[in-house]
Parts: structure tokens; sequence; C-alpha cells
């Protein structure tokens, strides 16, 4: 166990006489759940809540989710207690930080490990309640303040200690915007993991329809910042090589549809060549993944990558753009190619030179299992939590 019921938050994580145990770590959503939605539906439905909790646990680490919501319950699964805190109707971050302080005072906790970046009044509110209680805070996707909220950010990311990102470089634009300070110690810790699994390659694509030689597949909007426009371009540059080659392009969003279609109707050679089967459900997303051989991205920004956490999981290979997430993702290049965002002739190099000198079968899936998975993920959580409690991160006060 952690901290007692009713000791100070932040409180040392032992009792007289007996020895370590096991960090006791609260990680809090201050997205409040929408209104009239279950709350055992929020545990299905918001994967990253449960997931990210299950990654730290899985190391050994205790872990309660505290999660903001319009009436009080507290559930168990998989070990974790969830508790929903009722903060409806509590509209200033003064009064919202006493009702989570007075819950993470319930609970006892060594630290606070709080989603998100962009609930800084809250979490300088909840800091100066509870000085003891170190607080980190996960980017999901986060961009730096406008004008209007700088000066509580400021404030606030001096007073935590550490923020964690899937790449350090993503905090770049936070610093240059002059709302972290030199001293806040990121840790580079990948946004998440994923339970996707390889399987057996021929069945997948009995089961999807899916062919080709290489089989390459896009997961992705399709709009301006995934730029599906450059990635068809570097696949009819790589179709003369690749004679075989098949794409495969799943989307949510279509703003870019009209323009994917006249780019592809553009290159003669390319008539049955790509196909735009749209949207699919996420649970197909995963034999989709089995079935295809390279997985391509072109995307120009990513927090983290999801798509690309579900291909290395399913053993596809990744050809990538050069984005600081992806880099972090794929070891720097090491497993599958990257290649410079909106550079087609590059992404043609790339896909030719990954299929022609492709790895063997299972290279992407170790990859996976030594730095991305659960359990490599929960160990790196588990520095940074212990890191946290012990005082070793310090920002500029």
């Amino acid at each position: 166990m952690g901290t007692g019921a009713g000791q100070p938050a932040g409180a040392p994580a032992h009792a007289a006489g007996v020895g370590p145990v096991a960090l006791h770590v609260v990680q809090a959503n201050l997205l409040p759940v929408p209104e009239g939605r279950a709350h055992a539906d929020i545990l299905e439905q918001w994967h990253s809540l449960v997931d990210i909790a299950e990654i730290a646990a899985g190391s050994g680490v205790r872990v309660t989710v505290v999660q903001a919501a319009a009436r009080d319950q507290s559930m168990m699964r998989n070990g974790i207690e969830y508790r929903f805190v009722d903060v409806a109707g509590l509209s200033s971050p003064a009064r919202r930080s006493r009702r989570i302080a007075d819950e993470l005072t319930t609970i006892g906790a060594d630290c606070l490990h709080v989603h998100g970046l962009a609930f800084a009044a809250d979490v300088l509110a909840l800091c100066r309640r509870l000085p003891g209680l170190p607080i980190l805070c996960q980017d999901h996707a986060d961009r730096p303040p406008r004008w209007s909220r700088w000066l509580s950010w400021r404030r606030c990311y001096a007073e935590i200690p550490a923020v964690s990102f899937t790449a350090a470089g993503l905090a770049r634009p936070f610093r240059n915007a002059g709302v972290f300070g030199r001293q806040l110690e990121v840790f580079a810790i990948p946004e998440s993991s994923s339970r996707f699994r390889p399987g057996d390659r021929g069945q997948a694509r009995a089961l999807t329809g899916l062919h080709g030689d290489p089989c390459v597949l896009w997961i992705g909007h399709l709009d301006p910042g995934k730029d599906p426009l450059a990635v068809i371009d570097g696949v009819a540059a790589a179709a003369s090589r690749l004679p075989g080659l098949q794409l495969w392009m799943v989307f949510g969003t279509s703003a870019l549809l009209e323009q994917v279609q006249d780019r592809i109707r553009a290159y003669p050679h390319l008539a049955g060549r790509v196909h735009l089967p749209g949207k699919v459900p996420h649970a197909r997303v995963e034999t989709l993944l089995q079935a295809a051989d390279v997985f391509v991205s072109g995307s120009h920004s990513e927090s983290c990558g999801y798509a690309l956490l579900e291909a290395m999981a399913c053993d596809t290979m990744p050809v990538v753009t050069d984005i600081a997430a992806f880099r972090a993702l794929a070891g720097d290049g090491t497993v599958g190619r990257l290649w410079p965002c909106g550079r087609p002739a590059r992404l043609a190099e790339a896909l030719v030179d990954a299929w022609t000198r492709r790895a063997p079968p299972g290279r992407v899936r170790a990859h996976f299992d030594a730095e991305l998975s659960f359990a490599a993920v929960g160990r790196l959580w588990a520095r940074a939590y212990q890191r946290l409690a012990a005082g070793g991160a310090r920002s500029t006060r």
C-alpha cells in the first residue's frame, strides 16, 4: 500500500517498522465525463484512461484513478480503483481544486499524474493546496496556450517538477512560448501502448480482402496534417519499381477526399492499385494491420501516433515521416524507414528500400516488446514516479 487514508498527500509511502512498499500514484483526468454517460461505459470507451493506468500498475506501482464527473462513484477494474468525483457546478479552479484535493488527501498518494497540460489553473490550485505532493502533467496532443491563459500556465509549470511527452523534443514549442522553465524536467515516455498482436497474414488477408506485394496500409484522416496527397505521389513514384504494390487507405474524416480521388486519377498506372475503404470499426483495424506488409504515414505532427503503435504491435513494418514522435517510437529509424515530411520522392525511396531489404518476420514486434509494450512503458513510468517521489525532479520556483 501507499500512504494510508487521512495521511497528508505526498507523505512517504511507508510506516514505522515496515520495509519499502509500492509507490501509490493517483492518475487524474480533469476533463469531466459528459452528463448522462454511465461511468462503466466511460471505462470501456476512454481507452487511454484505462490503458495508461494499467500500464503503470503492471510495473508494480499502486494506481488509483480520479476522474472528474457529475456524480460520485467508486469502482474497481483489474485491480485499479476508479473514483469518479462530482465537480459539477464548480466553475472556478479554486472550488474544483478543493474538491479534488479533499479526495487526494483521503486516498493518500506519493505523487499525482495529471492527464493533459491544459488544466494549468486547476493544477496550480492543487499545488498550493497540497504543497508536499509532487505533480507530473502528461501531454495528450496539447498546444501552447493563448495569451489569455499564458500567465496561469507559466505559474503552474514553475511550481510542478515534471511533464512527460512521447519525445522530449515535443516540449520545445512550450519552452519557446515561455511557459516551461529551463529546469522543468521532461520525461520521454510513449503516450500509451497497444494491446494488438501479430496474426497469420494469410488468414488476415482472407478475412479483409487486402492484398499486394507489398500490401501498404494507410490509417489516418484525409486532412492536410496527415498529407495523403504526398503519400499518393510517393506511392505513384514507387509503383514502377514495385509492380505488385497495392495501397489501402482507411480513414475517418475525409476533408480531402475529392482531392485524393483526383490525385489518384492523375496517375493512370495507379488504376486498381489504390483502394479507399474509408472508415472501419476499430476492432477491425487489428486484422487489417495483420494483413499488411507496410504501414505508411505522411503526418506532419503527432503527440504519439496510436496507429503507428498498433502497426508495430502487429509486426507491420513502418514507413513514416521523420517527426519527433515517430522517431521515438521507431527507434530513430532503426525499425522501418523514416522520410521527410512532404517529400514524395523520398517516400518512394523509403518504400522501395524497406521492401527490397525487409527485415525478417518478428523484428518489428521484438522492438515493440522491448520498447513500447505495456511492460516496457510501465517500467518508464515506474522510474519517473520513483524520481518524483524521491524529489529528484525539480522545477524553477
